[in-house]
């Protein structure tokens, strides 16, 4: 099934969502935390206890081509490999330049 993607202009929201998911049983291996910024993406999933998009769940050689491409193109990669569609990936990642953070959750039956 496809991973549900939520949308955050505010930190302190995800946080409170990703309590919520938790408690209703989605185990923290199926939440992935996704901004323009590595040290925002970095600091609010550390903070949530949740992922962060890596090579396991891009694979080797999307992720090794991704250390050379700009980060727009990085964050579209991984959303595609991810499930999404080329232009849902588009969307997302226009999102993400303007200050989004998204939350995925990639078992969504839960």
């Amino acid at each position: 099934m496809k991973p549900v993607i939520q949308e955050f202009k505010d930190d302190t929201e995800l946080m409170h969502v990703v309590k919520s998911l938790s408690e209703k049983g989605v185990s923290k291996d199926n939440l992935y935390v996704m901004s323009h910024d590595d040290d925002r993406t970095n600091r609010v999933a550390d903070s949530v206890d949740a992922n962060k998009v890596g090579m396991s769940e891009v694979g080797f050689d999307t992720y090794v081509s991704n250390i050379f491409s700009k980060k727009g193109d990085q964050l579209r990669s991984q959303l595609e490999e991810l499930g999404f569609s080329e232009m849902e990936a588009n969307n997302y990642e226009e999102k993400l330049d303007q200050g989004t953070i998204l939350l995925i959750n990639t078992n969504p039956d839960i």
